[in-house]
């Protein structure tokens, strides 16, 4: 019990991605007085340091054996997560920013104070400009409720009937329905729209407003779209009087337009991928892993507080104050560094093992149990699914999650062992490969692959054909 909020805590370390890790250092760095960054190069394989005080009450190391990457610890603590539940292991968040100990404000005011200011939402951007659209009043509070209930995808999903219940304005149909139609001409443009036919047809109204011959595309938007799902050209071009080239080229402007306009308004930031290994071969075929934490701030504890805390005449209060955060200090660096090394290891024994995909790409992966690496690396396979949670590895062939590299798989017509994910790359090879004209169906394509070895069943071809969202054939079919 004693070593489980150590071990809890390199748990942590090693399960949080590159970006959260350096998030995690930045706060300790503000919460933790005797942490500082370490200007000059150190050594990362290195242990830290760790100092002996009198009044640590006999609590003992985390290490158990460093010789088998701690097996032992995290054995146990999976064991403690299994009798005690996870609540037991982790009452928190797996995360808790914590409280500054120089700083006297609030901590939430403090937080909101250094949040960055949130980007305009698409309501306040539509409000912004129906406050000056010049209307009666009715027509002005009709509006408002209306930009109220768009979603965020730019849509008024509720009918204006269940609008009139919902407000206690004296508002009526007709003047919700007047200020829809105004509402409708804002910017994005589409934006109000009630379905999706509609959405598009406002956007073809500007362009049929610009000069532009927009009538087969209105046409298919207003009553053929669900036969555009279905690929069905010839009966499109029929029942319009055109042909299916006219037809083509009309649904290739609609695919120009925009089903959602309400995400060309607020932020909607993409989330940042930074990986934690980089993976290359060089001249000779040697396989190279490096460590993507150049950047990361090198952490020490101050020498000037080790020595204050080691003197006898400091107080005895302020002793015990620098002394516990010299051992949290201590225990924080060494997760680190244990979490690199950790990670560096499963890496070396990861690609070892799929040093095909680094040649040929996704088709030469292999099948690649975590219990394999776990058994050679040395560690339970607890750690190393958290050690390739949330982690990316750079390679010649792009980034890519970390977890991908492992997964089952069956055997090819040679007896080669093949992952799954290296059939998922076949199958869509085989498919940007077929004839768009004659298009194969499950039967087919399981035929197909099996020509190329890949001996699976139809329902397994159907299974991954929908994962990698290629739709059945009559679907991929091209006029």
């Amino acid at each position: 019990m004693k070593l489980a909020p150590r071990i809890i805590q390199a748990m942590e370390i090693l399960q949080l991605p590159m970006l959260a890790l350096q998030e995690r250092i930045d706060a300790e760095l503000e919460s933790n007085p005797v942490l500082e960054l370490n200007d000059a190069e150190v050594d990362a394989e290195a242990p830290a340091k760790t100092e002996d005080y009198a009044d640590d009450r006999g609590e003992k190391a985390m290490v158990v054996d460093e010789t088998n990457g701690n097996q032992d610890d995290f054995k146990r603590l999976a064991e403690f997560e299994a009798e005690f539940g996870r609540e037991a292991v982790e009452p928190d968040a797996p995360y808790r920013r914590p409280r500054a100990s120089q700083d006297d404000r609030d901590p939430k005011l403090a937080a909101m104070a250094n949040a960055p200011a949130p980007g305009e939402s698409l309501n306040e951007h539509l409000l912004g400009q129906w406050a000056f659209i010049e209307v009666p009043e009715p027509i002005q509070a009709a509006g408002r409720l209306l930009i109220n209930f768009i979603d965020d995808d730019g849509y008024l999903r509720t009918p204006l009937e269940e609008l009139l219940d919902r407000t206690n304005e004296p508002i009526t149909l007709a003047q919700l329905t007047e200020a829809l139609r105004r509402v409708q001409q804002l910017d994005p443009t589409g934006v109000g729209a009630r379905d999706l036919s509609e959405c598009l047809l406002l956007q073809l109204a500007v362009e049929a407003a610009a000069g532009h011959d927009v009538t087969i595309e209105a046409e298919i938007a207003s009553r053929f779209l669900r036969d555009v799902e279905m690929n069905r050209l010839p009966q499109i071009a029929k029942r319009l009087g055109r042909t299916v080239e006219d037809v083509k080229l009309a649904i290739e402007n609609i695919s120009h337009l925009n089903p959602f306009p309400g995400h060309l308004v607020g932020d909607r930031s993409v989330p940042i991928i930074s990986p934690d290994a980089i993976v290359d071969v060089n001249d000779d075929g040697q396989i190279l892993v490096g460590m993507a934490d150049g950047n990361s701030p090198r952490l020490a504890i101050s020498g000037s507080y080790r020595r204050l805390a080691r003197n006898r005449k400091t107080e005895r209060e302020a002793k015990q104050f620098l002394q516990k955060n010299i051992r949290s200090a201590q225990w924080l660096i060494s997760a680190i560094q244990q979490r690199r090394q950790t990670v560096h290891r499963v890496v070396e024994e990861v690609f070892d093992v799929q040093r095909g995909f680094l040649e040929s790409g996704h088709e030469a992966l292999k099948p690649l149990p975590m219990a394999d690496v776990a058994n050679k690396v040395g560690v339970h396979v607890a750690t190393v699914s958290r050690a390739v949670a949330g982690k990316y590895v750079q390679t010649p062939r792009g980034i890519f999650p970390l977890r991908m590299f492992f997964s089952g798989g069956t055997k090819t017509a040679d007896g080669e062992d093949v992952s799954w994910n290296a059939v998922k790359a076949k199958l869509q090879e085989v498919v940007d490969n077929e004839d768009k004209s004659k298009p194969m169906n499950d039967d087919q394509l399981a035929a197909e692959l099996t020509k190329n070895g890949v001996v699976i069943a139809r329902r397994t071809v159907a299974k991954y054909r929908n994962l990698l969202k290629i739709p059945p054939a009559r679907k991929r079919r091209e006029y």
